[in-house]
């Protein structure tokens, strides 16, 4: 995959992964999905990042393989994530990675994540939560060694989920996508995934839109000129974290896609920092055993 080296981020199997993606959740008709692919393409985009729950799968590689000639690019130029459902842990996790591979119809995947750390339909103390989150990690490392999966990883993993994963797993995992932004830095969470060598990655990283109206990412905004969610963005690639912003808007996909032809400076990368208070806007998974 062509990518600046710059402006990605080296996995541990030894793969570029663009520090920008696409973020697809909620875009579902194939007329959305197209038009934002396309305005994401344009803007220079190279990652795309759906899942099984998104139900976007099939439309985004449709999307693909319709627009990819026309930016003159290949298959070889993006970087595909999608995730397994909770509903599909355990025995049926090779099942549903088979599906999100037939759906999207790339011939690869990417990278595979794990998308929750529970099971659809088991309670939160459940101890089979523990069992399918195995199950489904050793259907996902034998799809790996197959190559359908070119690198695997989890989303919303407690530090507690990523050190249970690391002392069963046989591959390790590439990556650990979860909500990261000023307001929730999972400083733990970051230092358990440089102590065993995961990227990690952010979600949300605009707060579910709430961070974009806060004073302090105001003023740092009109300081440097930049918009709110640039400033958020860069936040966090700043610090080597990818980052996935999503929308259906072509005018703020391309604003969002300007990261990195500016810097924030030191006292503004601690004023945003010191918003940390643990607050978290999506779904909290501390709880899952």
């Amino acid at each position: 995959m062509s990518s600046s080296s710059s402006h990605s981020v080296l996995l541990n199997t030894g793969v570029q992964m663009p520090l920008l993606g696409f973020g697809t959740y909620k875009l579902v008709s194939p007329e959305d999905v197209s038009r934002a692919v396309d305005a994401a393409l344009l803007a220079g985009y190279r990652a795309f990042d759906s899942a099984a729950v998104y139900l976007n799968e099939a439309e985004l590689g449709r999307a693909l393989k319709q627009l990819l000639p026309k930016h003159g690019l290949t298959r070889e130029d993006v970087f595909i994530t999608s995730k397994l459902g909770s509903k599909d842990h355990g025995e049926r996790a090779m099942e549903g990675a088979l599906c999100s591979l037939s759906d999207l119809d790339m011939g690869y995947i990417d990278l595979y994540l794990i998308h929750w750390p529970g099971t659809l339909d088991l309670e939160i103390s459940d101890p089979r939560n523990s069992g399918n989150r195995a199950q489904s990690w050793a259907a996902l490392e034998e799809l790996h060694a197959q190559g359908k999966l070119k690198a695997i990883g989890v989303s919303n993993y407690t530090p507690a989920h990523m050190r249970e994963l690391m002392q069963s797993c046989k591959i390790p995992p590439a990556l650990l996508q979860v909500e990261f932004h000023p307001k929730f830095c999972q400083a733990e969470l970051r230092e358990v995934c440089e102590e065993f060598g995961v990227c990690f990655q952010a979600y949300s990283s605009l707060g579910k839109g709430d961070l974009v109206t806060d004073p302090v990412v105001l003023e740092v905004a009109k300081n440097c000129e930049r918009t709110p969610a640039q400033v958020l963005l860069r936040w966090a690639v700043q610090q080597g974290v990818p980052v996935l912003p999503k929308s259906s808007n072509p005018d703020r996909i391309k604003d969002n896609a300007r990261l990195f032809d500016f810097t924030l400076s030191d006292t503004d990368m601690d004023r945003l920092s010191a918003l940390d208070c643990g607050h978290k806007y999506c779904r909290d998974a501390s709880q899952v055993v």
